[in-house]
């Protein structure tokens, strides 16, 4: 479904459950690597020589993406300016271009939330 088809389909309050839904149960691309990941370390370790491969192989073992972000070798990116900072945590974790938005004389205000 398109973004624009989902704005005139869903109302807030049925994004809000699906949001809802998202967090206790996700889904998508990355949920899918996650589980094949587990298949594949299942599946080697059953086929493993012990003797050869003492340590038990593991999911992360088999997800890409995920080797690259545990990779204790990469460093992390950290600006001086809280706002260029504001702005990468944007982009990539919600792909959203602060500076495009408040440029458009949209005002942007960021909530956070405390758990408890």
């Amino acid at each position: 479904m398109s973004i624009a088809r989902a704005m005139r389909e869903i109302d807030s309050r049925e994004l809000t459950y699906w949001m809802a839904y998202y967090k206790v149960e996700p889904w998508g691309p990355r949920m899918d690597d996650i589980r094949m990941g587990m298949i594949a370390s299942t599946i080697a370790n059953c086929n493993r020589d012990v003797k050869k491969k003492p340590d038990p192989f593991q999911p992360i073992d088999y997800i890409p993406w995920a080797q690259e972000r545990a990779n204790p070798d990469s460093e992390s990116v950290l600006f001086e300016d809280p706002e260029d900072q504001a702005q990468l945590v944007a982009m990539e974790l919600f792909g959203v271009d602060l500076n495009r938005i408040k440029s458009e004389g949209k005002k942007v205000t960021l909530k956070r939330r405390v758990r408890g």
